[in-house]
Formats: C-alpha cells, sequence, structure tokens
C-alpha cells in the first residue's frame, strides 16, 4: 500500500531544513572568525631568555611576559589576539588583522627598558624610578611633540640632574630605550644623523620635580608610542624569534577567494555525481551533505574556532570524504537489490550491514586528525580542527540524516520494484526464488581476476619504491623552510614579475637571495627563500620596499634551525603514531595480519608521495605532513571496506583450501571494485578543484593529496588484500600440516 504522506513528510522535512538553514547561515558565516593566513596578519614564536646572566625562566616570568605583551596589544588595538606559553621557555603570539605589521613586530619585541645615563655611559635611573601608567603624549614649549613622564621621587632626579651638572662641559642626560651594553655607547652614537638614543639634554640646572620631559626628533604617532610602550612596562625578559609568519592582507583576501570558488566547484560536481550515479539516494545525499556542510560551520562558530586556509580545505575535502559513508550505505543497498531482495529489506541490511563499516573506517581517520593536532603548528592544527568535526558532522548526517531521509521514501512503498530509482539495472536483479546464501552479488567486474595477477601488482609497486629510492637518494626533497630553517617571502605584483626583476629589488636591500621561483597564471607571484634568518629590520625594510614597490605587502616566513630540526621530528613522530594507533585498532577490530597488511599499504602511500614529490621538486612544507596522514586516514578507509567484504564473505562460506581463499579475496575485490571508484572520484572532484582554482598556499598540499589518492586506491585494492592473502594462506597451511600431524600419530 502506497503512504504518500511519508513523501508529503519528506519534502516538509527537506524545506524545514532549507529554510532553517538559508536563514541562519549568513549570519553564522559572518561570526566565524578568520586566521591570520585569510585576513592578514602573523605569527611567531619567541624564545624567552633572561635579561641577566644567572637569571631562570620560571612560570611566573613566563606569565609575566604574557601579561606584558597584553597591554602591548591592546596599543595596538587588535581584537582578540592569541597568545600561549609552550613548554618552558617558549611563548607564541598569533595576530590576525594587524594593519601595521613592521610597527607590530617593533613593540612586542622591544624590551621598553627606559634608562638614564650620563655621557659615560653609567646608570643614573631606570624605568622602576617611573610611575606606572605616568606616561603620554604631549608638546613642548616650541609646538613639537614630546612624551611626558612622571617620576616617584623627586629628590632622586634632584641627585641626578646634580651629578650631571657637575661633569660641565659633558653636562648631558641621555635617555635609552634597550640599551645594549657593551656594544651601545653615547661616544659612538652622538654623531650620527639618528643616533640609537632617544633623547640627550643639557643640564643646566637642578630639577627638584616628578614631572620630566622627553624631548627629541619626534612626529606625533612616534610619541605616542613611546608613551604606550612606557606605560605598558619593560618586558622581563629577552625576546628572540625563532618561527614567524606573516601574511599580507591582499594575500589573505585572495586566498579566502580563490578557495572558496574551488570549494563551490568542487562540491557541485560532487553533488551531481551522487545525482547521476545514484538517482534518488543522490537526491538524499545532496541534502544531507548541505546539512552536513551547514552543521560544521555551525559547530565551528559555537566552539569560538578560527578559519583558516587548511580548514577551508579540510572542509571542502570532507565533502568529498563524507559521501564515502554515504557510497557505502548505497551501494550496500543495492548489492541486496540485486540480489532480488525488496525494496525494504535492502533497506534496511544496507544500514544495518554499513554502519560497522563507516564507523571503523571514520575512527582511524579521526586517529590521523588527532596525531595531527597533537604535534601541527597552528595552521595545521586548523585543519585537524576541521578534519575531526567534519568526521563527526559527516557521520551523525551520512548515517542518521540518510536514514531518516531515505527511509521516509522507501517506506512510502512508492518506489517499490523500481530498481532503476537506486541507480540499479533491473536486468542484473535476480530471482529472489533461486538466490542462495552462497549466491555472489552480480557485479560488471565479476571477470577480473585480481589474485591472478597479484605478483604484477607487486612487481609494480617493487619497481616504484626501487625508482623512488634512487630519486630519494639522488635528487632528494625539496625541503621548504619549515625542515630546512632559513626565510621564506611570497611576493605579488598586478603585473608579470621576472627573477632578473626581483633579484635587482633585493639586491637594493643588500640580500642575497637561495633561489626565486615565478609561480601563478601569469609570474604575477614570486618565492623566494634565503639561506639564513633574516633579523626583524630586513623583514621590516623588505615589507616597505616590496609594499611601495608593488602596492601588496608580501608574506615572511622564518624558521630557525632549532625549530627546523623540532619539525622535522614531530612530522616522523605524528606519522608513527598515527601507525602505530591504527595497527592497535585494525588488530582489536579485524585481526593482525590484516592490521599489518594495513600499515604496510599505508606506508606504501606515504612513500609514494614522497617519491613523487622528489622528481617534481615540489617544496616539502608543514601541510605535506598533513596531506600525509590525511591519506593515512583515507586509504585505511578503502583497505577496511575490503577487509570488511572479506570477514563477511569468509563468515558465509567454510574456508578449507587455500583456493578457497583465493575466491573470497577475489570476490570480495569485485564487489568492493565499483565503491572505491566512486568514493575516489568525489574527492579527487574536490581535489582537482583545489589544484585548479584554489590558493597558491595550498597547491603542494593538493598535489600531494592528489598522489596519495592515486596511491591510496591502488594499495588497497591491489596490496592490502593481497598481502593478506599470502599470510592467511601460510597460517592456514600450517595448521593444516599440524592437523595433518596428530591424525598420523598412532593412539595409545
Amino acid at each position: 500500500m502506497v503512504k504518500r504522506s511519508r513523501i508529503i513528510a519528506f519534502f516538509l522535512l527537506v524545506v524545514l531544513l532549507g529554510g532553517m538553514m538559508g536563514t541562519t547561515a549568513e549570519k553564522i558565516v559572518k561570526n566565524i572568525k578568520l586566521g591570520l593566513d585569510l585576513q592578514g596578519g602573523f605569527e611567531i614564536l619567541y624564545e624567552v631568555k633572561p635579561t641577566k646572566e644567572g637569571e631562570k625562566i620560571t612560570k611566573d616570568v613566563l606569565l609575566s611576559t604574557v601579561s606584558a605583551l597584553n597591554k602591548r596589544i591592546n596599543v595596538l588595538g587588535v581584537s582578540e589576539p592569541r597568545i600561549d606559553v609552550e613548554g618552558n621557555d617558549r611563548i607564541r603570539v598569533q595576530l590576525a588583522g594587524v594593519k601595521d605589521q613592521n610597527k607590530a613586530r617593533e613593540i612586542l619585541s622591544t624590551e621598553a627598558k627606559l634608562t638614564f645615563r650620563d655621557v659615560h655611559d653609567n646608570v643614573l635611573m631606570d624605568g622602576s624610578d617611573l610611575v606606572e601608567g605616568g606616561a603620554k603624549q604631549t608638546f613642548d614649549d616650541k609646538g613639537k611633540p614630546s612624551v611626558a613622564i612622571k617620576l616617584k621621587d623627586a629628590n632622586k632626579f634632584k641627585e641626578v640632574t646634580q651629578k650631571v651638572l657637575s661633569m660641565a662641559p659633558n653636562n648631558v642626560l641621555v635617555i635609552w630605550l634597550d640599551f645594549d651594553e657593551g656594544v651601545d655607547s653615547y661616544a659612538k652614537e652622538v654623531g650620527k644623523e639618528h643616533p640609537k638614543f632617544i633623547s640627550a639634554a643639557q643640564v643646566n640646572e637642578v630639577f627638584n620635580q616628578t614631572d620630566v620631559s622627553i624631548v627629541g626628533n619626534f612626529t606625533v604617532e612616534e610619541a605616542k608610542q613611546l608613551a604606550d610602550l612606557l606605560n605598558a612596562g619593560a618586558l622581563p625578559v629577552e625576546l628572540k624569534e625563532i618561527y614567524s609568519t606573516s601574511v599580507g592582507a591582499q594575500f589573505g583576501e585572495q586566498a579566502l577567494q580563490k578557495t572558496i570558488f574551488a570549494g563551490v566547484i568542487g562540491i557541485a560536481f560532487v553533488f551531481l555525481f551522487m545525482l547521476i550515479f545514484y538517482r534518488l539516494p543522490g537526491i538524499v545525499a545532496v541534502v544531507t551533505l548541505s546539512v552536513y556542510i551547514y552543521l560544521i560551520l555551525l559547530v565551528f562558530d559555537w566552539m569560538n574556532g578560527v578559519l583558516t586556509l587548511p580548514g577551508i580545505a579540510a572542509l571542502i575535502l570532507g565533502v568529498g570524504m563524507a559521501v564515502d559513508a554515504n557510497i557505502i550505505t548505497y551501494e550496500r543497498i543495492k548489492d541486496e537489490l540485486k540480489l532480488g531482495k525488496s525494496l525494504m529489506s535492502a533497506y534496511r541490511i544496507g544500514n544495518r550491514g554499513s554502519f560497522g563499516t563507516i564507523l571503523d573506517a571514520n575512527i582511524t581517520t579521526i586517529i590521523a586528525g588527532v596525531v595531527l593536532f597533537a604535534y601541527g603548528t597552528s595552521s595545521v592544527k586548523g585543519f585537524a580542527t576541521m578534519l575531526i568535526i567534519s568526521i563527526l558532522a559527516s557521520f551523525i548526517t551520512a548515517v542518521y540524516g540518510t536514514r531518516v531521509l531515505l527511509g521516509l521514501l522507501v517506506k512510502s512503498r512508492v518506489f517499490d520494484k523500481k530498481p532503476h530509482y537506486f541507480g540499479v539495472n533491473p536486468k542484473d536483479v535476480l530471482d529472489i526464488a533461486k538466490v542462495t546464501d552462497d549466491t555472489d552479488v552480480p557485479t560488471k567486474f565479476a571477470r577480473l581476476d585480481f589474485v591472478k595477477r597479484s605478483k604484477l601488482f607487486f612487481i609494480v609497486s617493487g619497481a616504484m619504491f626501487a625508482i623512488g629510492l634512487v630519486l630519494l637518494l639522488t635528487a632528494k626533497l625539496n625541503l621548504g623552510i619549515d625542515f630546512s630553517s632559513g626565510t621564506r617571502v611570497d611576493l605579488m605584483s598586478e603585473k608579470p614579475l621576472t627573477t632578473e626583476e626581483v633579484k635587482q629589488e633585493l639586491k637594493q636591500l643588500q640580500l642575497e637571495p637561495k633561489d626565486v621561483v615565478l609561480s601563478g597564471n601569469n609570474n604575477e607571484m614570486a618565492i623566494v627563500r634565503f639561506l639564513g634568518v633574516l633579523d626583524q629590520k630586513e623583514i621590516s625594510q623588505l615589507k616597505s620596499h616590496f609594499k611601495e614597490k608593488y602596492g601588496i605587502e608580501p608574506n615572511v616566513s622564518t624558521v630557525s634551525p632549532t625549530v627546523g630540526k623540532e619539525l622535522a621530528r614531530n612530522a616522523f613522530i605524528s606519522v608513527l603514531i598515527a601507525s602505530i594507533g591504527i595497527i592497535i585498532y585494525v588488530t582489536v577490530r579485524f585481526e593482525m595480519y590484516m592490521a599489518i597488511a594495513a600499515i604496510v599499504a599505508l606506508l606504501h602511500d606515504a612513500f609514494f608521495i614522497i617519491a613523487f614529490f622528489s622528481l617534481t621538486r615540489l617544496e616539502v612544507d608543514l601541510t605535506f605532513i598533513a596531506a600525509v596522514l590525511t591519506i593515512v586516514g583515507y586509504s585505511i578507509n578503502d583497505t577496511i571496506v575490503t577487509f570488511d567484504r572479506i570477514r563477511y564473505l569468509m563468515k558465509k562460506r567454510k574456508v578449507k583450501t587455500v583456493d578457497d581463499l583465493k575466491d573470497i579475496v577475489n570476490k570480495a575485490l569485485q564487489q568492493t571494485f565499483g565503491r572505491s571508484i566512486n568514493t575516489v572520484l568525489t574527492v579527487v572532484f574536490t581535489v582537482i578543484a583545489l589544484l585548479l582554482f584554489g590558493s597558491e598556499a595550498i597547491r603542494n598540499f593538493s598535489f600531494a593529496l592528489l598522489a596519495g589518492l592515486i596511491s591510496g586506491t591502488y594499495s588497497s585494492l591491489f596490496i592490502a588484500a593481497q598481502l593478506w592473502l599470502i599470510w592467511k594462506a601460510k597460517q592456514l597451511k600450517k595448521g593444516k600440516q599440524k592437523r595433518d600431524q596428530l591424525e598420523a600419530e598412532p593412539e595409545l
């Protein structure tokens, strides 16, 4: 009996979901905070060092430093800065949306230690003699900008001015900011046009007062900045930059626009594919995937999360990966329909049979995501956070959302005996009366003998491994500054650039680059790398020069050798931990042989990506590691689906011989081959969209994903299952030999 009320309920539910998303989505998107790589800004990792010999960096010192930095950031007017203490002697500062990066950098790193000295550089007074918060920008009697400060003790200032006055004709009171002992001196600076000291006033009388004015060649802005710094207080430590990355506002804006456009294109292709290939369930997939995207943004807003460029990439990839759960369910339903089951029965069995597979596949990807979050830097953490949220959201929408919506359509009975609405050709449907437990699901790939060609697959992989090894030993990897240390500068112009032009501009700044690589559709971008780490002054000059030259502030990233080694070590540890975690999980859920085979396949994929990058000379950076771990999580999905089908077939049949094992593996691969191709295609759509239309900043990341997807599909189908077959066959033979020996022993 047809229940049209279910169809009405389906449409009402879809309209309700559409209305809710349509009316609230814009507000949610506006609430989400953008990371510095999308709105411009910078991130610096400081190593905290004591200012005096023998002093120790304690937790209290670090917290005091964070407090001082917060006061300085308030001076900059940056909303929602992020300052984190890392380890025992490091502080990470992230400022998104800061307009004047050079000024911000200077204000953060300046110790702001004010000292009053004589011409022989002897300290007479220091910042501790100032009233807290007593500095302000004023004007002197000639109308020039100055800084008024308030002293705690008028008598002390009287003694200081009396002493300086007695030193005539050298009766000069010199005021310094961050005097460097053993390096700076009044004698060296006094003849310069722009001396390092901020004021040098001649003392002609004794002053018995607390109000003092610092007069120098200030602009109003400089005088205000000095007053703000003095009010914020001196830093109790010295800060040394060991890692930094900065993004110009226009770079961030362009990256955001291009990547969102790429996402729209990629997701549109995924939707189109699902509609064409799965038809009615495809419509349900489009609805649930739309809800999935909305749900992710909603959760991210609730979490007060910061959206980064890799985070957007994770969201786009998540759509391709989320559809994997839909495909697993739909393929199981199609299998049951082909065996002649009723639509209702196929729906129930398909949902029940796919749940465990989807759960296993998602948990293994979550393991990779958690490891990425634990060992990644801020942008990689953003990717990992979005990846984990995507997996959880996809599980809710693809499993439960699909069940509700598809259930309404199935239970309406409108589509009974109409398998073509579910992507099944009526010619492929078997007569239920002739179907037994041993009947195999009809498949287009039944003629393919995967096991027979296993040696060929191993030879191909062996040859690829040998070629890759030779490449790595000879050409090695083109390591980015994340792992090799140094400085990277990204330049952008509105007109095409040339290598010679960029080098000439750098020569004016007395900078010698290691290499200059042009990129972009019209060579409007240039990537410049330096062997050494540029200091704050050099970075400031470089940014100002190219902003004036091209009108666009460049991106600058620096990594010290210490941090470079740490990042390389953490990358290795993260891949190792993810592999161990997956081995343990697959062993518990399946068996040890399957776990080992899965890990061999994963290492095969990781090595293929590395060899591909060695061959193409693409730069290896932190996002490369994120791509490798994403592929580790995704590839295991494919392998688990194959192993799940092997386990299912082994429960149906009694395995007595090696030929039985071969037949089971062959059947499992034949039955999951179409699903593997479909799922990889949906992710490939999104990756290619990112490659063609996305930001240059994640281009290498996208290449790594594409190489890994191809390798991952190959290894899941042709390596993992074949390895398991070899080891399981040996185990079966040993078991048979033991049984034969026991049967041959005479009874006592």
